[in-house]
């Protein structure tokens, strides 16, 4: 009797941390080290320590991931969005909602946004919203050049930060 893959099993089904780590494309070292920074990531777990995900876990690490690997929060940031937005927000990112910054809930989250730290806030997050400029009476024109040199700016600060913590 072959034992079926990851793959072959049902949507349902528990997954070991191997699974998932496969499925996320992330070391197994990096989903215990999630499990002590993100409290409501609670995997089941069986004798000998061994760690079983359910389905909402899968979906809930998805959105972690696509918040800290695609949208560039922090852990912090992720923390904070855990708190106000709550887990099953997080986890309809995993499911496949659109990122963060295109979401129903921006303009709540453009606020949380705002009021994060540089520590907290991702480096393709600025801290207002874009479409603030589209009321502004700018020409087109006007608003790329000035989003241009915000991401500027802002890259050459990353670099200033980074140079001085060498």
């Amino acid at each position: 009797m072959a034992i079926l893959g990851a793959a072959q099993k049902s949507p349902e089904a528990f997954r070991t941390i191997s699974e998932v780590a496969a499925e996320l494309d992330v070391p197994q070292h990096v989903l215990r080290f999630w499990e002590t920074r993100f409290a409501t990531v609670k995997p089941l777990k069986r004798g000998g320590g061994r760690r079983y995900y359910r389905p909402d876990d899968l979906d809930l690490l998805r959105g972690i991931r696509s918040l800290l690997y695609s949208d560039g929060f922090t852990i912090k940031g992720v923390q904070k969005i855990l708190r106000e937005q709550g887990p099953r927000y997080v986890m309809e990112l995993g499911r496949g909602a659109t990122s963060l910054i295109a979401s129903p809930r921006a303009s709540s989250t453009a606020s949380a946004v705002s009021e994060m730290g540089d520590e907290e806030r991702p480096s393709n997050v600025h801290p207002f919203p874009r479409d603030i400029e589209a009321h502004s009476g700018l020409r087109e024109s006007d608003r790329a050049r000035f989003a241009t040199l915000l991401d500027e700016l802002l890259d050459l600060k990353a670099r200033l930060k980074a140079a001085r913590q060498r």
